[in-house]
């Protein structure tokens, strides 16, 4: 039986924080673990670039985000994991589907129309500073999912229309050079949690509310008792729902211990307690694979070793299937018939 194949993208733009792990990395690794599937996980240099100017922080934050999938326990020998900028099949296969896209389609990328948006706000030309990275982003992501042919691609709901993209192009491109490409699904998941940040916000490096994934023993509780409160004193009732405490807890814990910290909630339980026990919770569950991230962050040769590793082990999909296409668009060699 062929094993639906699963794709996930990470964008080197930052550190990976909780809510990252909680929303995208722990159900990914799960999924990985699952026979019936085959799992790919790349690290979006490429991608990064379009946001961030700063080569320093594109090369710090892809050593952070691979220790960080490597200390949580990615498989690599089950799942392809490899850096994008590794594959130059997925640049020219990108070239070959931006010959596919139509303009129209990408006029209504959200992402390229918030910009102008913003621009008009700001009584500036439409396009002022907006680059042809931005523009053509779903084309790249579309080079990305279809150089593997992913059946499933997961998603937020704010990525949907990009998905959507790459089928259009993938059915564009199908349509002019024969069956090619397996047309891409969203997956989304409305259990996964979005973590409120410290200023209870959606937590995001866009926002500065981030709380990192491994952060060392006392930056975290420092970090952590910087979460927004309200003036309730102790013993005054709380209410979990609208606490970032509590819903940044909840996705840590067990049923037993929410249900534990609802009734605690009910009962008045102290910011600080609770702040503490949030902190003891959190560092349980992390502090092993922290040990192992700081260990390969020390040891930078390991991961290029495993990220060269995946590249190779991806290679053997790309190089032949963009020969297949070229072969098909009429990029050929020169031969007697």
């Amino acid at each position: 039986m062929n094993k639906q194949r699963i794709l996930t993208g990470i964008t080197t733009t930052g550190t990976p924080h909780l809510g990252n792990y909680v929303g995208a990395i722990r159900p990914a690794l799960l999924a990985s673990q699952n026979n019936q599937t085959e799992s790919s996980y790349f690290l979006e240099d490429f991608h990064a670039l379009i946001k961030c100017h700063d080569p320093e922080m594109v090369a710090q934050s892809t050593r952070e985000i691979a220790a960080t999938w490597l200390a949580l326990g990615l498989n690599t020998d089950k799942a392809f994991f490899y850096r994008q900028s590794d594959v130059p099949e997925i640049p020219e296969l990108c070239w070959l589907l931006t010959c596919m896209a139509a303009k129209g389609l990408m006029n209504r990328a959200h992402a390229y129309k918030a910009s102008v948006d913003a621009n008009r706000e700001a009584n500036q030309d439409d396009d002022y500073a907006i680059t042809m990275g931005l523009y053509s982003y779903p084309i790249l992501m579309a080079a990305d999912i279809l150089m593997f042919n992913a059946h499933k691609v997961p998603v937020g709901r704010d990525q949907i229309q990009h998905i959507e993209m790459a089928r259009d192009i993938a059915a564009r491109f199908n349509h002019y050079y024969g069956e090619h490409f397996v047309l891409p699904e969203a997956q989304v998941d409305d259990n996964v949690a979005v973590l409120q940040g410290l200023d209870g916000r959606k937590m995001s490096k866009s926002y500065g509310n981030t709380i990192p994934l491994f952060l060392p023993e006392k930056q975290l509780k420092k970090s952590i008792n910087k979460i927004l409160t309200n003036l309730l004193e102790p013993g005054e009732p709380k209410d979990p729902d609208t606490s970032p405490v509590f819903q940044i807890w909840q996705a840590f814990a067990t049923t037993e211990q929410t249900a534990y910290m609802r009734e605690e909630f009910a009962k008045g339980i102290a910011w600080g307690e609770a702040k503490r026990q949030l902190f003891e919770l959190i560092n349980s569950q992390i502090a092993e694979a922290r040990d192992k991230y700081e260990t390969l962050l020390a040891n930078s040769n390991y991961i290029e070793e495993q990220l060269q590793q995946g590249a190779a082990k991806a290679r053997e999909r790309s190089k032949p299937f963009l020969e297949k296409l070229r072969e098909a668009v009429g990029i050929r060699r020169i031969q007697s018939k």
